[in-house]
């Protein structure tokens, strides 16, 4: 199997959403002393179990931490807007993003993102990373009118990047919306471990690490094309 392009989810995959998260959630507790009348520890962690790891929208979120703590001086609304805001200056990728994509892009890899999520929030963390100028093409959810696991996504942008899904490779650390998906959409599918899913992924083959993606890829193949045999996707 040649592979021609490699798609990639953001949070959990690129992204190492929490660790971004719970720098914001720090930075904003220090940034407004309404709400240090709890205890810092006490809120950062009551906010992180509320999010559920981005699978609760924000506004709950508020709510939800504004009412349990009593906190009365401060609107949701407004905590809600500096979330959207300044979630972007905390966006920390996993080790090894920027020289995984490089690598990838020096060898001919077309690259692309399908991303569920709010398109301008989504975006903003996305540019945050400094890895835009390596992609080709950016699908985000709410701008496609279509979300993972919907076969459609991955299908727009195999179209868009100008190849068929059997030479495509698509890596996710969701087990139904981007392993299975992909895999069902035609794709090969790497599964980068995410300890939240008690689920092991059906994946092809299985990183932990985003520097493992460029062995799988490469390894035996320094040159132009990637065969992407059986061999290598061993999980």
């Amino acid at each position: 199997m040649t592979i021609q392009a490699v798609l990639f989810d953001l949070d959990g995959t690129l992204l190492d959403r929490d660790t971004s998260l719970l720098k914001f959630v720090q930075d904003q507790y220090r940034r407004y002393p309404e709400l240090q009348i709890v205890d810092h520890d006490l809120f950062v962690q009551r906010f992180i179990e509320l999010d559920n790891h981005g699978y609760l929208w924000k506004d709950k979120v508020y709510q939800q931490i504004l009412q349990e703590f009593s906190i009365s001086k401060l609107d949701w609304n407004l905590l809600l807007d500096d979330y959207l805001y300044n979630f972007q200056q905390h966006c920390t990728g996993f080790p090894n993003l920027l020289s995984m994509l490089t690598e990838l892009k020096n060898h001919d890899l077309k690259i692309a993102l399908i991303s569920n999520g709010y398109g301008q929030f989504q975006y903003d963390n996305f540019k945050a990373l400094n890895i835009a100028h390596l992609f080709d093409e950016v699908l985000i959810s709410e701008w496609e009118g279509l979300r993972k696991p919907d076969p459609a996504i991955f299908h727009r942008a195999l179209t868009r990047l100008g190849v068929d899904a059997g030479n495509a490779l698509f890596v996710g650390d969701h087990p139904d919306n981007d392993i299975r998906a992909s895999r069902e959409a035609g794709m090969k599918a790497v599964w980068k471990r995410n300890q939240q899913f008690v689920t092991v992924a059906e994946a092809d083959a299985v990183i932990d690490d985003l520097a493992e993606l460029v062995e799988l890829l490469l390894k035996e193949a320094p040159k132009k094309p990637y065969i992407f045999g059986a061999d290598k996707l061993t999980p």
